[in-house]
């Protein structure tokens, strides 16, 4: 099926699955945030669309596959956050600085490597710590609601063995049919079948702006951007890594007045639209990406009927859904986070601040914790000591235990050129794609 089908029904599978898969944890963080019914649905249905468009530019002008999609750890820190002092109106203000940061590292390329050279253990212990209190969600909804909560954890299971990458769709299909037949008639009959778009002024204060933008910037860039960047550098594409963060900026600001919290390179389903199963030849997958942004703008659509099925349903249910999506991400932050014995204590310190929840003069957790993390490593950071002048190491010495491991290998690589020009274009027709660094994704990719 090497054809022009092929990445049509890649991008399809890669638009479901991203919607499905995370739309719960979407809807919790907006209405912790403080927004309504109402305004939550049109938060989402803002970020399918703005998604979806910033996905199709990228992947027609720069003919890369380069997803987009709504940051999904940034949905979970406004769970763990709860709503910002002022409510939603400084939600929103929140939403449309953490956008221009965005497009400011796209503008200004040292800003973007600056947060890049966040620690990375640092950096993966306050995004466990974000992601934390949603991820024990399953376990308090199999003992608060066993009856309902048991077979969505049983489907997730039995389909994450057998079929990953529809265990969350296949969980969340079990737990509509559990609202269905549990849910009182009168809260599915009103349903909007198409939502509207509810615009809000925006507001600002500075504990939000610290609590709220700044973490939300910080955990969308070091834990969707730089991620979907490494993908894509691992199956070989050179992506220009500024126009990426500006356009998914200027779809943060697009969709922030609407309730849209942010806008990112897609980390989690990137893989879907860059690797060989999109299809055989690299050049033609950058359709699996604009067709998985057409579908995700479509998908949006839903966002009506998607809320209500929340709003109906017992907050536990959705929760423990939202928690299963999260459990891949957790377990990628939390060894990221304790791989490192030198960094291990300060990684440890992070992540406790933040999963405490804690807030300080109206600043919550996640900032916190980061600030204690990096604190810990400033206060306790030992230089190693240099080894003798005299002591070569032999020359078949092993590498070290921690080297950074080789980027994942496609083998549709073979016999290309790496040529481009300074926008991250390729060149010749068959030179989009280059040598992958393992270490720097972003030094390998294009500006």
């Amino acid at each position: 099926m090497a054809g022009p089908v092929q990445p049509v029904l890649a991008g399809v599978v890669t638009a479901l699955v991203g919607f499905a898969s995370s739309f719960t944890v979407v809807l919790a963080g907006l209405r912790a945030a403080g927004a309504s019914d109402a305004q939550a649905a049109s938060g989402l249905l803002a970020l399918c669309v703005a998604s979806g468009l910033a996905a199709a530019w990228l992947g027609w002008r720069y003919r890369i596959p380069m997803s987009a999609a709504w940051s999904t750890p940034g949905a979970a820190l406004l769970v763990a956050t709860g709503p910002p002092p002022g409510g939603w109106r400084v939600a929103v203000g929140a939403f449309l600085v953490s956008g221009v940061l965005i497009v400011a590292a796209g503008l200004f390329p040292p800003l973007g490597r600056a947060v890049a050279a966040i620690p990375k253990p640092v950096a993966g212990a306050m995004l466990a710590g974000v992601l934390l209190p949603l991820c024990t969600a399953p376990v308090r909804a199999l003992v608060e609601l066993p009856v309902v909560a048991g077979p969505v954890v049983v489907a997730w299971l039995v389909l994450h063995r057998f079929a990953r990458r529809w265990a969350v769709p296949g969980a969340l299909v079990v737990a509509v049919a559990a609202i269905a037949l549990t849910a009182p008639p009168a809260g599915l009959t009103g349903a909007a079948l198409i939502p509207s778009v509810t615009l809000t002024a925006p507001a600002w204060n500075a504990s939000a702006l610290i609590g709220v933008a700044l973490p939300l910037f910080l955990v969308t860039m070091a834990a969707q951007n730089v991620p979907g960047m490494a993908v894509l550098v691992g199956y070989g594409y050179r992506p220009p890594f500024g126009a990426a963060l500006r356009t998914t900026g200027l779809a943060s600001l697009l969709a922030a007045p609407a309730g849209g919290h942010a806008v990112n390179l897609a980390a989690i389903t990137a893989a879907l639209a860059a690797g060989p199963d999109a299809h055989p030849d690299p050049e033609r997958r950058w359709i699996a990406s604009v067709t998985a942004g057409a579908g995700l703008a479509v998908l949006g659509l839903g966002a009506g009927v998607a809320t209500t099925l929340v709003a109906v349903a017992p907050p536990i249910l959705i929760e423990a859904v939202a928690g299963l999506a999260l459990l891949g991400a957790l377990a990628t932050a939390l060894a990221s986070a304790v791989t490192d014995p030198a960094t291990r204590e300060a990684a440890v310190v992070t992540f406790v601040v933040t999963a405490s929840g804690v807030t300080l003069i109206g600043v919550g957790g996640a900032f916190w914790g980061l600030v204690a993390g990096c604190l810990m490593l400033l206060l306790f950071h030992r230089r190693p000591s240099a080894p003798p002048a005299d002591a070569a190491p032999p020359a078949d010495a092993a590498p070290p235990a921690d080297a950074a491991p080789a980027a994942p290998a496609d083998p549709s690589r073979s016999g290309r050129s790496d040529g481009y020009s300074s926008d991250g274009r390729s060149a010749t027709p068959t030179a989009r794609r280059t040598r992958p660094s393992a270490t720097d994704p972003i030094r390998s990719a294009g500006t």
